[in-house]
């Protein structure tokens, strides 16, 4: 215990960690303020020295497999908030510093996602049962960043917005072709459809496609939406616009220029993208062991400096960025909630071990947006300089300003809910 004890001293620098080992001794870390207290229970000896060694994997798995439980009332969304404060303190630890610097030297490889392999790892988390996903997404079963003009929108208004916003930066006239690279559920294809465009929309999941193809049809725009099972590399054509939503994150750090090149090749003369991806605003890093593991193999949230670099390499167009700094906290917020109201359901779909592994996804996910430097970002790229307006408000659907504040709407700002100093926010 001592090793752990060593990592955690120089850990937990806000709120208060206390830990019974697995002779029962009871081990107290931090100072009890600015951050919640989470108390823990190991319940073999050898686990205090795989913690030593990778906490941000092998407690997640104990947890799982209930080799860690939770004591004293504290719950997994205590235990990842008080994670989420005391990030600097984690990887300010030597052995922590340099088990990141090894991570970096082989984050290419973890990532190499050649055809086949990018095709398996996509469908290991997209083709988990629909119904699953049915228990905390929205009607549309959109599953990405929502907009939220107030902090307290219901989930399917925000989703709702978001559609919109993204149809409104794709400017669609009426018989464009359109092509959207990882395509979801189809809500988005039904709302472009809806525009007047014709949409061939990649996706490599079959159970998504299945249910997006029914969903088209209900909505009455089978005949302007074709679904096909593709990776993104295997495709050509040219179309007026492209849009992925959600998929860069997938594409892997050796990946990104082959993406980017890809779009550059597919736009028609004149034409533009919409590109929304999760990034980072803090310098390149590495995906998390637990993240790559169990939820998104072969994922990988890029930095700002990547993506520009990248995008300079191949000569393309950056007609306009958005940054969306805490829209995905409020999203994944109304997610994890709906998982918790839900989870018996979900058991019932998986097992008891999948709900703790999910729940540990979603609330770290969460975390991670508010406390830590991921954001999500909407990038519109062209080919041409002059590919779409010089004035911003006409694309993007936002109301006229004066003195930078917009018209009807007032000064409003977008701010997480007042965070206590002893605990982490309740619901």
């Amino acid at each position: 215990m001592w090793l752990l004890a060593n990592l955690l001293r120089s850990f937990v620098k806000r709120g208060r960690l206390r830990v019974f080992d697995a002779d029962g001794e009871l081990h107290e870390f931090g100072p009890g303020t600015n951050g919640p207290t989470a108390t823990v229970r190991l319940h073999d000896r050898k686990l205090a020295y795989t913690l030593f060694l990778n906490p941000e994997l092998y407690a997640p798995e104990a947890y799982m497999d209930d080799r860690l439980t939770l004591e004293d009332g504290t719950t997994i969304y205590d235990l990842l908030y008080l994670h989420s404060v005391n990030l600097d303190g984690l990887y300010g630890h030597p052995i922590q510093t340099a088990l990141h610097r090894l991570w970096m030297v082989f984050r290419r490889h973890q990532q190499k996602n050649d055809v086949d392999r990018a095709k398996k790892q996509a469908r290991h988390h997209y083709d988990l049962n629909t119904d699953f996903y049915r228990l905390f997404l929205d009607d549309g079963l959109n599953y990405s960043c929502a907009y939220f003009n107030d902090p307290e929108d219901s989930l399917e208004d925000a989703q709702a917005l978001k559609l919109a916003r993204l149809v409104d930066k794709m400017a669609i006239e009426p018989g464009m072709k359109v092509l959207e690279i990882g395509g979801g559920w189809g809500s988005l294809a039904i709302e472009m459809a809806r525009a007047g465009a014709h949409v061939t929309s990649l996706n490599v999941s079959p159970e998504q496609v299945a249910i997006a193809e029914e969903r088209v049809r209900d909505a009455g725009v089978d005949g302007r939406v074709n679904f096909v099972l593709k990776d993104y590399r295997e495709f050509e054509g040219q179309f007026e616009r492209v849009i992925s939503v959600g998929m860069m994150e997938h594409v892997g750090i050796g990946h990104l220029e082959e993406y980017f090149r890809k779009v550059k090749e597919v736009l028609a003369p004149g034409g533009h993208a919409v590109i929304h991806s999760i990034g980072r605003s803090s310098p390149p890093g590495t995906t998390s062991p637990f993240i790559r593991k169990y939820i998104f193999p072969g994922g990988y949230v890029p930095a700002l400096s990547e993506t520009f670099a990248a995008l300079e390499r191949l000569g393309i167009w950056v007609s306009d960025v958005e940054i969306l700094r805490l829209h995905y906290y409020y999203t994944l917020r109304h997610w994890r909630r709906r998982f918790e109201k839900n989870r018996e359901k979900a058991r019932q779909i998986y097992d008891e071990r999948f709900c703790r592994m999910w729940e540990t996804y979603l609330i770290g996910a969460e975390l991670s947006f508010l406390n830590d430097t991921h954001m999500v970002f909407q990038l519109i790229l062209s080919n041409e300089r002059d590919a779409i307006p010089i004035v911003r408000r006409t694309y993007v659907g936002d109301e006229p300003v004066v003195a930078g504040v917009p018209k009807e709407r007032g000064a409003r700002r977008l701010r997480p809910q007042p965070l206590p100093a002893q605990s982490p926010p309740t619901d």
